[in-house]
């Protein structure tokens, strides 16, 4: 549990200079948690979203490329990675953050959201 603290701690950290802090959930729970379910990255625009469990986006699709974001995922408040062994590659104009699986991300204020997201057949991007 220490190891995973310091690890999430160095995460947020890094993730401050893009303007992001990321929390994590068990393997087990990252099937629904946050009433994102397998296997799909979910996005919520506002804090009362992510409070009801009620996603306004979501991909599923593992590409090769970056897919830009539809209206319901630009400017998310917060992302949740449901999948069990990909990372989910988000992109910002500041450049990109690898979302772990069973993970989610919350925009830090005044900070601008992801633009892109390509998930990745690895769980590390």
């Amino acid at each position: 549990m220490r190891l995973q603290r310091t690890v999430a701690g160095a995460l947020v950290t890094a993730g401050l200079a893009l303007g992001i802090a990321a929390t994590g959930t068990t393997p087990a729970a990252a099937d629904t948690a946050f009433g994102c379910g397998y296997p799909q990255v979910c996005f919520y625009k506002t804090q009362a979203d992510w409070d009801a469990r009620r996603w306004t986006a979501a991909y599923k699709d593992v590409t090769s490329y970056f897919q830009n974001l539809s209206s319901g995922a630009m400017g998310a408040k917060w992302v949740h990675n449901s999948r069990n062994d990909d990372g989910a590659l988000l992109r910002f104009s500041s450049g990109t953050y690898c979302l772990q699986p069973g993970w989610s991300w919350q925009t830090a204020p005044g900070a601008a959201g992801p633009t892109g997201i390509r998930i990745m057949d690895s769980p590390t991007c």
